[in-house]
């Protein structure tokens, strides 16, 4: 049986001064896949065994999001990303270490997160975080020819996917990685009939979420129920 508990405040990751609490998922080997597609459709989130969603007393800023893969349509930019990175062959993988891979995700962190603490993550943290889970999760690799370019973590879960995290190699110039990715997350989940992608938590007020909202229509939880995140919110 599943318990829940809440964490004591610390300080939030994103928004600067303000504190955060977690409710937290107990017992962690109790959550397979199928437990964890009905606790991410209630709003809850996994990093490696760890399985929680914000419970903040005084804010609400953090909204859980996810894709209507069916009714996606891309823009302009995203045509061109994808059109971009068709060189890139994507092969699927159960989790596994590679040195490689964590070179290039230290690169990443390094790149475009210094200075957020993630950019000093040992090998330990960083398998913790991405190679260790007890639900239906794969490891994508993306090569440009020889050249490892992006890893993806993913969850596969019985109405969609659930994006874990991606890092990609951010020295080359004018490279959509990012949101090549999620476009191929997309067409991944509808060659295999399922309905959403998980994106994770939205925050208005984050400059590093805002590229969630350019993929409509965007799905939030609100109230305990998903329903059109309104344009209005993120304009």
């Amino acid at each position: 049986m599943l318990k829940f508990h809440t964490t004591n405040p610390y300080s939030c990751s994103y928004i600067p001064g303000k504190l955060a609490s977690s409710e937290v998922a107990m017992p962690e080997h109790l959550i397979d896949t199928q437990t964890y597609a009905k606790l991410i459709q209630a709003g809850f989130r996994r990093s490696g065994h760890y399985t929680y969603r914000p419970n903040c007393t005084h804010c609400h800023a953090c909204l859980p999001v996810r894709i209507d893969v069916k009714a996606f349509a891309s823009n302009r930019a995203q045509r061109r990303a994808w059109k971009q990175h068709q060189c890139l062959i994507a092969t699927q993988h159960a989790l596994h270490y590679r040195p490689h891979h964590y070179a290039l995700y230290q690169r990443y962190q390094i790149q475009r997160h210094s200075g957020g603490g993630m950019d000093r993550d040992c090998r330990e943290q960083y398998q913790n975080f991405l190679l260790q889970s007890h639900v239906n999760s794969k490891l994508i690799e993306f090569h440009d020819q020889e050249q490892l370019r992006m890893v993806s973590i993913i969850d596969v879960l019985p109405d969609g996917l659930s994006s874990v995290y991606t890092f990609y190699d951010a020295d080359i110039a004018h490279a959509s990685f990012g949101t090549y990715n999620i476009l191929w997350q997309i067409e991944r989940c509808r060659e295999l009939g399922l309905s959403y992608l998980y994106l994770g938590y939205w925050i208005k007020e984050s400059r590093k979420m805002r590229y969630k909202v350019n993929f409509q229509p965007l799905e939030v939880l609100l109230d305990g129920q998903w329903q059109l995140l309104d344009s209005s919110s993120f304009s």
